[in-house]
């Protein structure tokens, strides 16, 4: 075998790099187990919530060494960076189900209209899916055809209108327009999936894996290593709706919230405690069952005042501070036709928000805001082309936003008329108001804002990746969720290792048993078979599964076939009487053709599983293709030179055995 000396460097470069890659992995578990063992030291397991406490602990202990230097060469923080990574299966994390809202996309397109048919054949769709597995859509053009009322789905006050008016004329006939409305649903999906995609990457785990689920408009999230559940829900569900909103000052509305007590009040018990307060008792556990009954009589006497906790300063933005659990009580008696016809002309749109809850989580702020006919906010988050986690003058976390040119003079109008009337403008997330900044020092040019609120460091990290990934076309359900504990990924690990080990060592015994000394070669092939397997998935930055791992069981299977044809090659020709040398050449010769073959149909199909694959497929698909790379290299060039260097040294080598001859 020509250049010998040549393939002999390339393996021990490639053994050496492997090792290196590999080194990451080993150096980090290491330092995760001192973090672990230095939390189960610290706290006891007598403490309340000890195993979050000691996640704490060690997370706590991991920042604190993070960027030491170890061995010389890297620090935790760098090997974390490059160690291998498990998935989903190995690791532990957070899988959920996400349902994009087509009737969300469908109003959206439709301009929000009140088209009674339109808005008609949406709840009738609604119906429809409780029994039908089809797409959303396609219920919604059933129910659309339905009700048949004469109105064409082309109608200006349907999807002719401004937004689709390059798209839909008003002389298009339904089918026409269902061809139209299907791409626009399917484009607002794939934006869904864009917009997760990017908050998911600025989330902080390795290697997540995200994918549509058919035409449904469901996405499937993967979080390796994710276990904050609420944190995640959060940041998947939030459609980042962001706007900007002038406040009436609380002196010019508490006349209304007096009004509306004394009118609440004037209602007779029964009719109180029937409509408004039995649906919302009922939910109370019995051990509360007396709140409950002081609850009632307090609605009863003063239903809105009495509920009162807590006020905010004259003329700010704050109405009045609630308890958390009586927000939705005190929102549905707001909304009632009657208390709002109380509201004075001029405040005839207001519309009544309510603020974060407060770090305990148990008073909220009721908020007035200066709406419209249309609801529509003057400044809305789409302008936001930047957002950065940041701090406030107090230390607390913020998030700072940078608007486009658009959006700046917006602002800069916005903010000179707070200056000039002592207002204030609410930064409203989700219908729920952050922050109400007044303006002390004129009109803000430039368009930079800031976002400040009672949120802890991750909530402002999160609130900056999400408002840059950009606001979902529609809101996002979580449908089904599953949380992958780490003892069960540990247990998935033992149980591949296992499997991965006992089909090693039987491959391993069996080759010295059937064929000597040559067998042996083919298991030292073989052992660096797999450790460059690891090194490579380690360098590439590829997850390994439990899919992955068989992968490397049937390439340890592969590489040992290959390794099988050439010394019953070689015995054939030895069986032909042709000389050691003669019979080596011949055999690994004869034999290249039959492995190529081989090797190169199952590579193709798993590169076809590779590019057509998902999940758990690809990561089987990844490690049969490096496997098999590798699993060539090793069989037909390792192992020739291991049975050469022996040959040349006048020593034997065997291709059977006295039970095998």
């Amino acid at each position: 075998m020509q250049n010998n000396s040549l393939i002999r460097v390339f393996g021990v470069l490639f053994a050496i790099v492997s090792i290196y890659q590999l080194s990451f992995t080993f150096i980090t578990s290491n330092v995760e187990k001192q973090a672990s063992t230095y939390a189960s030291q610290t706290v006891s397991e007598d403490e309340n919530n000890y195993l979050e406490v000691r996640d704490k602990k060690a997370n706590a202990y991991l920042d604190s060494i993070g960027n030491n230097p170890i061995y010389g060469f890297t620090s935790y923080n760098d090997a974390k960076e490059k160690e291998l990574n498990k998935g989903l299966d190995l690791k532990g994390g957070i899988n959920v189900i996400l349902q994009i809202s087509i009737r969300d996309i469908l109003s959206g397109l439709a301009e929000n209209t009140k088209n009674p048919q339109f808005n008609e054949a949406l709840d009738q769709a609604d119906l429809l899916q409780k029994s039908s597995d089809e797409p959303y859509i396609e219920s919604f053009f059933e129910a659309f055809d339905q009700i048949n009322s004469g109105e064409k789905l082309a109608s200006p006050d349907i999807f002719a209108n401004r937004t689709l008016s390059d798209e839909i004329n008003f002389e298009m006939s339904d089918q026409e327009t269902q061809v139209v409305v299907r791409r626009k649903i399917d484009e607002s999906i794939v934006s869904a999936f864009e917009v997760l995609r990017k908050r998911i990457d600025k989330f902080g785990v390795t290697q997540p894996n995200i994918q549509r689920l058919g035409t449904s408009g469901r996405i499937l999230v993967e979080l390796p290593g994710a276990k904050d559940v609420d944190r995640v829900q959060n940041l998947l569900q939030s459609t980042a709706q962001l706007e900007f909103w002038e406040t009436y000052k609380n002196d010019q509305l508490v006349s209304f919230l007096v009004e509306a007590n004394s009118l609440l009040s004037s209602k007779s018990e029964q009719v109180l405690d029937g409509n408004t307060e039995k649906d919302i008792s009922s939910e109370i556990d019995d051990l509360l069952a007396d709140v409950a009954t002081q609850d009632s009589i307090a609605i009863t006497s003063n239903p809105i005042l009495d509920r009162i906790v807590g006020q905010g300063f004259q003329g700010g933005p704050v109405l009045a501070q609630f308890a958390a659990r009586d927000s939705d009580l005190i929102m549905s008696y707001l909304d009632q036709p009657e208390i709002r016809k109380l509201l004075p002309s001029e405040y005839r749109y207001t519309r009544f928000v309510w603020g974060k809850p407060t770090a305990e989580g148990n008073i909220v702020e009721l908020y007035a805001l200066k709406s419209n006919r249309d609801n529509l906010a003057p400044l809305s988050g789409g302008v936001v082309v930047d957002a950065l986690q940041t701090f406030d003058q107090l230390g607390n976390p913020a998030v700072s936003m940078q608007m486009d040119s658009r959006g700046a003079r917006i602002w800069e109008n916005m903010t000179g008329k707070a200056f000039k009337d002592a207002s204030n403008i609410a930064i409203v997330l989700d219908n729920i108001v952050y922050s109400a900044p007044g303006v002390s020092s004129g009109a803000i040019s430039g368009g930079r804002s800031e976002i400040t609120g009672n949120f802890t460091l991750n909530e402002g990290i999160d609130l900056a990746n999400v408002l840059r990934a950009g606001k979902l076309p529609a809101s996002a359900e979580i449908i089904q969720s599953e949380i992958v504990g780490p003892s069960l990924g540990k247990e998935a690990i033992e149980a591949g290792i296992y499997s991965f080990l006992i089909a090693l060592t039987i491959v391993l015994l069996w080759m010295i048993f059937y064929y000597g000394s040559s067998g042996f070669f083919a298991d030292i092939a073989l052992l660096l078979n797999i450790l460059l397997i690891f090194g490579i998935l380690a360098g590439l930055g590829a997850v390994l599964t439990l899919p992955g791992i068989a992968g490397i069981v049937l390439t340890i299977g592969i590489s040992v076939d290959a390794n099988v044809l050439i010394f019953e090659r070689v015995r054939e020709e030895l069986n032909k009487g042709k000389g050691i040398r003669k019979a080596i050449a011949d055999g690994f010769n004869n034999a290249l053709s039959s492995i190529l073959d081989a090797n190169i149909t199952t590579g193709l199909t798993a590169l076809i599983l590779f590019i057509f694959g998902t999940g758990p497929i690809k990561g089987f698909a990844t490690t049969l293709l490096i496997g098999i790379g590798t699993s060539l290299f090793t069989a037909i060039f390792i192992t020739r030179i291991l049975v050469d260097s022996r040959n040349e040294k006048g020593k034997g080598v065997s291709f059977s055995t006295k039970s095998t001859k």
